[in-house]
Parts: C-alpha cells; structure tokens; sequence
C-alpha cells in the first residue's frame, strides 16, 4: 500500500507510504490519496486529518516525474483541488518540496521537525505548481516571500519557514504533536468551528492556476527538463 489510513478516535492519519521514494506521489499514490480524503470527508465520526510521510527523511518530495503525468480532477498529487470541510494538519519530517510542499499548504496548518526543509525545487525542471501552490503560498507566507520560494528554486530550513509563518511549530516528533493538537480541535463544538474555517479558506483562483499551469505541460523545455532528471540530473538549488 502507498497510503496508510490509521483512526486515533475522532482523528484520522493518513501516511504517504514510499519512503524508498522520498514519499513521491505516482498516479496510484494519488488515487489512494483522493479516496483516503473522500473517505474521512465523508465519514461522521471523523473531525480531523492528519497528513504525514513515512519514514524520517521526507514528508514527500512532489510529484514522481518517472511516471507520466496525468491531470486529475482532484489534483496531479490527487487531493489539492479537493475542499473538505473539516480541519486538516500536516506533521512535516524531512523532505517538503514541489508537490509535497503543495500537500503541506493545503492542510490548515504545518508542524515540522528541526530536519525538514522545503522548497520549490521542481522550477529546476520547468515543472509549473499546478496542486494550489500558487493560491495557497501567498496567503500562508505573503506575496514576496512566496515570489521569493516560486522564481528561485531555494530550499529553506525550518527557521526560515517559521520566521516566514509556513510553518506554525517545530517538534521532534510533528507526528504526535498534530495527533495531539488535532485531538483537541476534534473535542471543540464542531459548528462554529467548521463555519470559521470555511469562511478563513475559501479560494476563487484554483481553477485559473490549473489552466495557467495546464499550458505549460509537455512544451519542450519541461520535456528536456524531465529527461534531464531521468538521467541523473540534480542541479543543486540556491541555499536558503
């Protein structure tokens, strides 16, 4: 299984489970993912997702450019145009990056451990955002620092990534500080609390960021960028 659903009472886990990987998403990877959020959205007993990866060296790495790329309703990573209604967090460990920085932004909020850094890494390969980075970004971080991580490529540490708000806390284990804090919000009166968090997310630019996006997939130069990374390719980005 590539995705692990766990229930810790009124809180649901869900691990994205490909370590060898760096946790990258493939096309399966994002059907389970989509089902897993179908499923919790749908479910009356469960309040709260937490998002993770498996293993300590990555929460996920984007998308897995080896395999070809299939537009999803629901998002290339398979749940980022997805809006549920419920409260969702993302425990952060290692490796933040592309599409697996696209995951993290669209969970409500982030925790991270001292190890985790981030990053728009796919800009070395011309691969555009397309799973919400470019709506979600500069409302979690503001328009320059989110111009900032989208135009140059730069991995950031974790400091960095608080000081700029994409990150809320930093733990030595985010995982059983999101099951913890996503406990709590599960005990709250549900009403207000779900009207709050509609009215705080709501996003009108998802569709325009697909189209935006759409139109740069498969030119020539993405093509040359992938082959490149077939081959071995890792051009180190700027540090943060």
């Amino acid at each position: 299984m590539s995705v692990v659903v766990e229930r810790h009472e009124r809180v649901v886990v869900v691990t994205i489970d490909r370590p060898d990987v760096h946790n990258c998403v493939d096309t399966d990877t994002a059907q389970a993912l989509e089902d897993a959020v179908h499923d919790f959205d749908a479910s009356d007993e469960a309040r709260v997702l937490v998002l993770t990866g498996a293993g300590r060296r990555a929460f996920c790495s984007g998308a897995d450019l080896k395999d070809p790329p299939r537009f999803r309703e629901a998002g290339p990573m398979g749940i980022t145009r997805l809006d549920v209604s419920k409260p969702t967090i993302a425990a952060i460990n290692g490796y933040c990056y592309a599409g697996g920085l696209e995951l993290a932004c669209w969970c409500d909020f982030r925790i991270a451990d001292p190890s985790a850094t981030f990053g728009v890494l796919n800009r070395r390969w011309g691969v555009p955002l397309i799973d919400g980075g470019t709506q979600r970004l500069p409302r979690i971080v503001g328009l320059s620092n989110a111009l900032y991580l989208i135009e140059t490529g730069v991995r950031i540490d974790v400091e960095t990534a608080l000081r700029m708000g994409l990150v809320q806390e930093m733990s030595d284990d985010p995982l059983a500080r999101a099951i913890e804090l996503a406990g709590r919000i599960a005990n709250y009166p549900q009403a207000s609390l779900v009207a709050d968090r509609e009215g705080a997310i709501r996003l009108d630019g998802i569709e325009a960021e697909r189209v935006r996006g759409e139109s740069t997939v498969g030119i020539d130069e993405m093509r040359e960028g992938l082959e490149r990374f077939r081959s071995g390719d890792r051009p180190a980005p700027p540090s943060g």
